[in-house]
């Protein structure tokens, strides 16, 4: 690092947990973010702030006015403009040095295996249970940390899944793809803006800590949060030895 960088990232050199070795380690690291809506936001913001070297952000959507009311990487200036590439400006704003690859288009799972393939961590910020699930294949496959939240109305949920760990469970060993759950989005039920700034502000530091390999993760513990009254319950997660994506199978 330089004397720049040194003294932008000074505060996190301080920490004894990260220091000059666990800032190299962001710097060098690459993080995949899949969606820059409301939790993308503050997820693309954070890691970019942190320093993290190259973020890959990928959003098939424009910022419209209803974003505004919660999607902090965004303002009035861009409305209509792709959300990856609006928050890739935001990071550069902020953070200059910072390689973001904006991508606008829906990835389908052929070009999830290829873009997770390539990240250290990845981030789950969408808002549908058809990208989580192709997400979270792509993630077991390559064997990738996940970081995945979620938020609607006043609730939110934030879990890592990490199949690295042997007794930890993927994405699918909570939420099978076959048991049909019901779609909610925020068009329809709506959704309180500051919560998505807790479940991605947490999303970005699980990112970082994974990156870092400081702290313990979230791996095999769901965290849900009831806003209304700032409540959060915890459950422990074990892996679902008859899931049908991390599930090891007989020869």
């Amino acid at each position: 690092m330089d004397d720049h960088q040194l003294l932008r990232y000074s505060r996190h050199i301080l920490l004894d947990e990260l220091g000059i070795e666990g800032q190299q380690a962001l710097l060098a690291s690459h993080a995949l973010v899949i969606g820059a809506g409301g939790l993308g936001s503050p997820v693309a913001l954070y890691l970019g702030t942190a320093g993290v070297g190259r973020i890959t952000i990928v959003d098939n959507d424009h910022v419209d006015l209803t974003n505004l009311q919660r999607q902090i990487a965004h303002d009035m200036s861009r409305l209509g403009q792709p959300k990856a590439a609006s928050a890739a400006q935001s990071i550069a704003e902020i953070n200059p040095e910072v390689n973001v690859v904006a991508l606008h288009e829906r990835a389908n799972a052929e070009r999830l295996h290829e873009l997770v393939a390539g990240a250290d961590v990845v981030l789950d910020c969408c808002d549908n249970f058809a990208t989580r699930h192709a997400v979270n294949a792509a993630c077991v496959k390559h064997q990738k940390p996940l970081v995945s939240g979620a938020a609607i109305g006043f609730d939110g949920q934030i879990s890592v899944y990490d199949t690295r760990q042997a007794q930890a469970p993927c994405y699918a060993c909570l939420f099978p793809p076959e048991a049909g759950f019901e779609e909610a989005r925020c068009a329809t039920m709506g959704v309180f803006a500051p919560l998505v700034g807790i479940i991605g502000s947490m999303q970005a530091a699980e990112a970082l800590k994974l990156l870092v390999g400081t702290g313990s993760s979230l791996a095999g513990r769901l965290q849900m949060l009831d806003a209304r009254s700032m409540e959060w319950t915890e459950i422990r997660t074990p892996r679902n030895p008859e899931c049908s994506v991390c599930a090891v199978r007989p020869a």
